[in-house]
């Protein structure tokens, strides 16, 4: 009688066990936190999981809903504390599914194109489910450009390929016995304004590189791309446009597209620096590299910006497929060594400005793989204001006043390129022709023109046509206006 009452307690342990087991493995996750960060052209809902789980995502009508079920979780959280403002969800609604597993309800107050994708832990976080709310036919700018700008822009573009193609290897050059060509009289310009994209680094769910009292990356260098382009927009010819207004995250194939589609004569990112050691310090200039990074220190950091995508779950690849077939076969060996050398050229007036204000880290401009660089059509910076991991130099970034410094000269380093070097059509292009006294000796450069075809067709040498014209290599652009010497 005893050893039956012994074996029926144990088989009712070995029964609960299992049913304890059973319910374990039905609850096998649950969502510990969500977060959510509206932009103007979509909204990324982050569901923090303790483990992963299935999920399945699809739309509702009538009303507007979007639901998201996953499977073997609960709700660990208060879905109520989501800042739903300035997004397309009205409400959120959480309960169980038939069958079990987690329902969440979004309700929606625009029209919208889901997509989801899940993610597995890295040094910041655990699992996540990612949903995507994208909204159709939304600029992710505040202030699209105006159309009348983006066409003329798209003459520009013409132009300079025409040009590109007129200059592919194997075409004869002119030839070096044409006549002179009558100098040209400046013509008109429509004044556009010249386009200067400000980028801030990271955002939303990838707060970049963390201080040791906990200020984040991602705001400060938002507050001194406001500031910048607060600069920008205050000085006239000049026109800013933020890759992002707020706390979201942008791709970085994303952040150069924008700055394309908005026509930007100029792209600029803007970082703060991080290292396993708090004593570096000072801000530091980078352009792109063609040959790789120019230090270990700028490819370390080169990687570690790249890796910042995998935070956002995209991929860190380059297309050109929007590209026409003549483009395709110039670029890396035209339009990116004209990119490069303005890049450059910027950089080195950017750094100087800094210099006057803070300590530099590199005292010239230096080069690596950064992929938000990646634009060959576009000169690019990516500027690292400062050491966020030196507690001195972090107190600074917090400083409002700091960063108006740093804002400042930043424009100051760009304006200075660009009153020198105007874009063709641009405000700044017309003042400075209009300025000028009619002396006869001056050319307008052409689509198809070089500086030894111009110089050999005004008899003087290219080394005159050069000091003449404070040049320092062979670049030139159309519409830019050339003060021929007497020879």
């Amino acid at each position: 009688m005893e050893i039956k009452g012994i074996a029926a307690r144990v088989y009712r342990l070995l029964a609960a066990s299992f049913i304890a087991l059973a319910a374990a493995n039905v609850q096998a996750s649950s969502v510990e936190s969500m977060r959510l960060w509206a932009a103007p052209d979509h909204a990324r809902l982050v569901f923090d999981l303790s483990a992963a789980t299935n999920a399945n995502v699809f739309s509702l009508e009538n009303p507007a809903r979007l639901v998201i079920d996953l499977d073997d979780t609960q709700m660990d959280t208060d879905p109520s504390t989501l800042p739903l403002h300035d997004s397309a969800i009205t409400s959120v609604r959480t309960g169980t599914r038939e069958g079990g597993g987690l329902r969440v309800v979004l309700e929606l107050n625009r029209e919208i194109e889901p997509r989801h994708f899940t993610l597995t832990p890295n040094d910041q976080y655990g699992h996540r489910l990612v949903v995507d709310l994208e909204y159709p036919g939304e600029s992710a700018v505040e202030n699209p450009i105006d159309p009348i700008e983006a066409m003329i822009r798209d003459q520009e573009i013409q132009a300079q390929r025409a040009s590109a193609q007129r200059q592919l290897p194997g075409e004869a050059a002119p030839p070096s016995n044409a006549a002179p060509v009558e100098v040209q009289e400046a013509k008109p310009h429509p004044r556009r304004d010249i386009i200067i994209a400000v980028d801030a680094g990271h955002g939303g769910e990838d707060p970049g590189a963390i201080g040791p009292a906990g200020t984040r990356e991602k705001d400060v260098v938002l507050e001194i791309a406001r500031r910048l382009a607060a600069e920008v927009n205050g000085t006239p010819g000049f026109k800013a446009v933020l890759t992002r207004d707020g706390d979201y995250y942008i791709g970085l194939r994303q952040r150069t597209a924008l700055a394309r589609e908005q026509k930007a004569d100029f792209f600029v990112s803007i970082h703060a620096d991080a290292f396993t050691s708090p004593r570096p310090q000072g801000s530091s200039v980078y352009a792109l590299s063609q040959r790789g990074a120019t230090s270990e220190t700028a490819q370390w950091l080169a990687d570690s910006e790249n890796r910042s995508d995998l935070i956002g779950g995209v991929d860190g690849s380059l297309s050109l497929r929007d590209k026409d077939q003549v483009l395709r076969g110039v670029l890396l060996d035209l339009t990116m060594t004209a990119t490069l050398n303005d890049s450059l050229s910027i950089g080195g007036q950017v750094l100087e400005q800094l210099g006057r204000i803070n300590r530099l880290h590199k005292t010239r401009v230096e080069q690596a793989g950064f992929m938000v660089l990646k634009s060959p059509d576009i000169p690019s910076l990516l500027i690292e204001v400062g050491f966020i991991s030196n507690p001195d130099e972090e107190r600074r970034l917090r400083d409002p006043v700091h960063q108006s410094g740093l804002s400042q000269a930043i424009f100051n380093g760009l304006r200075d390129h660009f009153e020198r070097y105007p874009p063709p059509a641009s405000l700044l292009a017309w003042q400075r022709d209009n300025q000028r006294q009619p002396s006869g000796n001056e050319y307008r450069i052409q689509s198809g023109d070089t500086l030894s075809a111009i110089a050999v067709r005004h008899g003087v040498p290219v080394n005159q046509l050069k000091q003449a014209n404070d040049l320092n290599g062979d670049v030139i652009r159309v519409g830019q206006v050339l003060q021929i010497p007497r020879s």
